[in-house]
């Protein structure tokens, strides 16, 4: 038996769905093309058909873009590219009023150079107060030629820019873990860290239920910045030797932010607002840390999202995780795709080992296989909307949309193909536009057939408007899946492992009330006998009475 949580508070997040939403690839509501927080609001139906507890906001902050808004140049605002305020205010209203939860994106380990902070940091001396809330250093060598270390950019390339001065000549080199055009903060300033107080503060009072911390794990950095070691594996080493990330005091942020959300909790009201990191941290009771009770309330769990498709690696994933949360208290988080990470629809058809990064799939590289990806795609959400815990969903899936494999490289905008030199193709393919009705221009996405992606033609196949209603269809599946989970209490269960042949992964989750719902995937080449009791959901056609390869099952025991 793993046991999910030490607590019965009743708080909603512990088994939340949330459903991530990229705004610029969601709607379209004036026809530039581009998604905007009025097409969001438009669309929210979508979700509360569908069945999801909360809505993550990727970023829509003032940005010019660089890296899809990732890059925040004033965090107090919205970008005009998808709206405004009242807009915000808006879809904020909206969503509450449908039941929904409102999660936005919080981006503090960098700013976008054209943040007036980094503004100002560039017209200042070395040594200032604006240079101060960065991470400014003078080069190595006999003329400061070389960077201040040997760390690289996870888009590639070397993490350290030169600066020129006012003369033209060489000046001090700034850090950017990411984009030379993302500049990381010093959180070891006071002016940085009182800062961001007043961001959360400032949303907090807009009335978000929640934040979604991007690269929570790399706030603070290894004092004195040394060397990373040449031959670091993230698979095989903790996260903790890289010299840049899950630092000790990274934690002391979190409590810090932990005490300030718990301030607009309601008594007597099921109201917490919840901080959500994306933390890229291994191994799991690393991980755990993060969500210990007086800090954040979730952790993606990435380590099962990179789990292959394999019925001992999932067992075994499933397993420690659970353990290493419950370890703290604090509920596990799972998620299979987002806007990072090629889809699980087509993720999946291939047989890949443990891997650190999946990197995306481009024209030149072996095709998916579209059957076979959707068949364990649905049976892989058929697992994971079991689990005890909350699930994250990304736009898209529930429509069983496959990742866009075949971008030409002139539309592509993510900063890693430029920084790669096309060695990785980027996320692009995971972020076009999704599709709403497939008689219409762009699929529905924009009244004017704009699209800042080019749309595969198979996305007409899969729109809503295709599928809704249609027995068997993806989203029908999601819909049941989401039904019963909520019916039997699956993300406030226990789970209780059974024993198998190799191929079948056998679990049952014993519910809140007490009902049980049995979990089979078969692995195997051979279809197996289905257990005895009532079919509640299965992820595709059963042979007979028998469960195919790569295909899930919910059973209420007999």
């Amino acid at each position: 038996m793993v046991d999910s949580t030490h607590t019965t508070t009743p708080a909603w997040w512990r088994d939340a769905v949330i459903y991530q939403v990229y705004p610029r690839s969601w709607a379209d509501s004036d026809g530039d093309g581009i998604g905007d927080l009025p097409g969001i609001t438009a669309r929210l139906d979508h979700l509360v058909a569908l069945g999801v507890d909360a809505v993550w906001l990727s970023p829509f902050y003032t940005s010019p873009q660089n890296d899809a808004g990732y890059d925040v140049a004033d965090y107090r605002d919205v970008d005009p590219l998808f709206g405004t305020l009242a807009d915000f205010d808006a879809l904020a209203a909206r969503a509450h009023d449908l039941g929904l939860r409102v999660i936005v994106d919080l981006v503090p380990n960098h700013s976008s150079d054209q943040h007036a902070w980094f503004q100002a940091a560039l017209a200042a001396e070395p040594g200032s107060p604006e240079r101060a809330r960065y991470i400014f250093h003078d080069g190595l060598g006999e003329n400061g030629d070389l960077p201040p270390n040997n760390w690289e950019s996870n888009f590639g390339g070397p993490a350290w820019t030169r600066l020129q001065k006012p003369d033209g000549t060489p000046g001090q080199w700034y850090l950017h873990l990411f984009d030379p055009s993302q500049p990381d903060f010093d959180w070891n300033n006071p002016e940085v860290q009182e800062e961001f107080r007043s961001i959360l503060r400032f949303w907090l009072d807009r009335g978000v239920d929640g934040f979604r911390i991007d690269v929570a794990h790399g706030l603070h950095k290894e004092p004195g910045l040394p060397d990373a070691p040449e031959d670091y594996d993230l698979a095989n080493h903790p996260t903790s030797a890289q010299p840049m990330w899950d630092k000790p005091a990274v934690h002391e942020v979190y409590r810090d932010w932990r005490r300030l959300v718990d301030e607009y909790r309601v008594e007597g009201q099921d109201a917490d607002r919840i901080l959500v990191a994306e933390a890229w941290v291994v191994p799991p009771e690393s991980l755990a840390k993060y969500v210990r009770p007086d800090e954040l309330h979730q952790s993606f769990n990435f380590g099962y999202l990179m789990t292959p498709w394999r019925a001992q690696h999932q067992r075994e994933a499933i397993t420690s995780a659970l353990e290493a949360t419950a370890a703290v208290g604090a509920p596990q988080t799972w998620v299979l795709s987002n806007h990072d990470v090629p889809r699980h629809a087509s993720r999946l058809s291939y047989d890949i080992e443990r891997a650190t990064r999946v990197l995306g799939i481009g024209p030149d590289d072996p095709q998916p296989d579209a059957e076979l990806g959707l068949r364990r795609a649905r049976a892989a959400t058929g697992v994971m909307l079991a689990l005890p815990g909350s699930a994250y969903l990304y736009q898209g899936e529930e429509l069983g949309l496959p990742e866009a494999t075949t971008l030409p490289d002139d539309v592509r905008q993510d900063p890693t193909f430029v920084r790669t030199n096309g060695k990785d193709v980027g996320r692009d393919g995971c972020r076009v536009p999704v599709p709403w009705h497939a008689d219409q221009p762009a699929f529905g996405f924009s009244p004017s057939g704009r699209s800042w992606l080019p749309q595969p033609e198979v996305y007409g196949d899969l729109a809503p408007n295709r599928q809704d209603g249609v027995a068997g269809s993806t989203l029908e599946f999601y819909r049941r899946l989401l039904t019963v989970r909520r019916k039997y209490g699956l993300g406030r269960g226990e789970l209780h492992w059974q024993e198998g042949s190799d191929d079948l992964l056998a679990f049952t989750v014993a519910g809140s009330g007490g009902r049980r719902v049995q979990v089979v995937t078969n692995f195997g080449e051979a279809p197996l006998d289905l257990p005895h009791g009532e079919l509640l959901a299965v992820s595709g056609p059963l042979d007979g009475h028998r469960l195919p390869t790569d295909t899930t099952a919910w059973i209420a025991p007999g």
